[in-house]
């Protein structure tokens, strides 16, 4: 008779867990057999007609878009006088009619294959095309909606009793340590093509008091652009733009593009308060847009408080 073979009750105990692990995950522990998958047959018939009513369906909405896009360019926008919520809520409301204009147009039988995938990405290429050619028709050379405005809002030099300044909101906040101090105002007028046509006015007002600052186009204001460029760039209050590497200064945020005019006033001596700026812009463009003229016009205010 052999030796008979020791098993220590831990290592029983560990064996006995194991096996009802495997159990519990389905039997014995073999790996089954993956099940053999058919692949479906292809069919180079259907496949193809598919195809021919996709196609159908892309130049019908590319076409579409075009359409309202000439449409809304040419007919509706000269009807109206100035820029409008219409003129993009009409057109993205149309994308509704695609299916619709699909069952008119394309032959039954590859409506059919459509499926509502089919028509999520036909309204969305009609939204495209209908945007994409009317950027190009509403912007030079061929066109021009957009009136001349400011370049970036208004800034003030630094001055003597200027401690604090802020601009937001169109306001531009001053905080002063005496009674009154030395203003110079600057902006630039800012358009698509030849700024300098712009007309220009600006007044200030201060207890009903209106000062005109510019009344003019912003070609003939050469004492206002003569003043802007005496001043020293780097001492405007709002600083100067840099580029993304922050390694280049491209001249002050008030307007720092080579296209725009720059401008500034000296406003004088002046004292705590509120200072109403109003400021309108206008062109005119033959042939360049539907309307004979664009205007554009802000309120703005600075305010100028004293502490201590």
């Amino acid at each position: 008779m052999g030796p008979i073979a020791m098993v220590d009750v831990d290592t029983a105990m560990r064996a006995s867990a194991y096996d009802k692990r495997k159990r519990a995950r389905g039997g014995s522990g073999d790996k089954e057999e993956p099940k053999s998958r058919e692949l479906e047959p292809f069919k180079p018939d259907e496949h193809a007609v598919k195809e021919v009513a996709d196609a159908y369906s892309m130049w019908l909405v590319i076409l579409y878009g075009l359409g309202i896009a000439l449409f809304m360019r040419y007919v509706f926008m000269p009807t109206t006088t100035e820029p409008s919520r219409i003129l993009w809520v009409l057109p993205v409301s149309l994308a509704a009619t695609v299916p619709s204009l699909h069952k008119l147009v394309i032959p039954s039988r590859y409506v059919e294959l459509y499926t509502g995938g089919n028509w999520f990405r036909a309204c969305f290429l009609f939204v495209f095309s209908w945007l994409a050619l009317t950027f190009v028709l509403s912007n030079p050379p061929l066109s021009d909606i957009a009136p001349p405005t400011t370049s970036n809002g208004i800034d003030i030099q630094e001055a003597d009793g200027i401690i604090d300044s802020s601009w937001g909101g169109g306001e531009y906040s001053l905080e002063i340590d005496r009674d009154e101090v030395h203003v110079v105002m600057g902006l630039g007028v800012a358009d698509n093509i030849e700024a300098e046509t712009a007309k220009v006015l600006i007044t200030l007002t201060h207890k009903g008091n209106t000062l005109i600052l510019a009344n003019d186009t912003a070609g003939n204001l050469t004492d206002a652009m003569t003043l802007f460029e005496e001043q020293n760039s780097g001492d405007w209050l709002r600083g100067n733009e840099t580029s993304l590497t922050r390694k280049v200064n491209l001249g002050p945020k008030v307007t720092n593009r080579a296209e725009d005019i720059p401008l500034a006033w000296d406003l004088g001596m002046l004292g705590p308060g509120t200072y109403e700026l109003h400021i309108e812009m206008s062109e005119s463009r033959e042939n360049m847009g539907p309307w004979e003229v664009n205007e554009w016009s802000k309120d703005w205010e600075i305010k100028i408080s004293q502490t201590g």
